[in-house]
């Protein structure tokens, strides 16, 4: 991991904290894998990351009550406001990284932006995000904490939604990080965890971790879903 791209996400993390939005979104992505070493700090754990992404969850109903203007926020570090899609979904673009805000996607879902007004952009919504939501852990950056999905639902949701890339070496990079971090949670003694958030999601969902799996010789980490 890059040294300037990681303390380009801490002075993000800083800011983001100091305005008060930080304690009400989840870091979610790739990004949370150097963070994790703080929760596996009693076990050998090696982070590594190569990716621009980082992705905020803002859970719904949002619980942001101060407005802030988050473009206006980074601006001074070099960030620009970008466009993704035909539908103009907001991200904060720099060279090093790339800022986008998602929003968990609800009903029949919908290929709009979900309007975040109080921080001054919009966040695209996606299926599962539920998941990320739904069982989080904190960890001590600096002087203040950072909200992250707890491993067991990080890995299991990269396991659903893996199977949902287009481009084939990513999926298996999303696969890989799964199963690395599944490996340290059992590491760390919590298979009963795995095990019970597994068996928390509907059918469909762990029949698709099931599946993608399979491919694989993990055979630990299956025996631990099935049991």
């Amino acid at each position: 991991m890059e040294k300037k791209q990681y303390e380009l996400c801490l002075e993000i993390l800083r800011r983001l904290n100091r305005t008060g939005v930080l304690k009400n979104i989840v870091l979610i992505g790739s990004w949370c894998i150097p963070f994790y070493k703080e929760y596996f700090r009693r076990r050998e754990y090696v982070p590594s990351i190569k990716t621009r992404d980082i992705d905020f969850l803002v859970p719904i109903p949002s619980k942001i009550q101060q407005k802030v203007d988050v473009p206006e926020l980074l601006k001074d570090l070099g960030f620009v406001v970008g466009f993704k899609g035909p539908h103009g979904y907001i991200r904060l673009e720099h060279p090093r990284l790339v800022v986008e805000f998602l929003v968990p996607e609800k009903g029949k879902g919908s290929d709009k932006p979900y309007p975040l007004p109080k921080l001054g952009i919009n966040a695209i919504p996606l299926r599962f995000l539920n998941f990320l939501s739904d069982s989080t852990i904190k960890v001590k950056v600096e002087d203040f904490h950072l909200s992250l999905p707890h491993p067991a639902n990080f890995s299991l949701h990269k396991l659903i939604v893996f199977q949902r890339r287009i481009k084939k070496d990513k999926a298996m990079k999303d696969r890989n990080i799964a199963i690395r971090i599944l490996k340290a949670l059992v590491n760390e003694g919590e298979k009963d965890i795995i095990n019970q958030t597994f068996h928390s999601i509907p059918q469909e969902w762990q029949k698709r971790i099931v599946k993608g799996l399979e491919e694989t010789k993990e055979r630990e980490i299956l025996d631990i879903l099935k049991f």
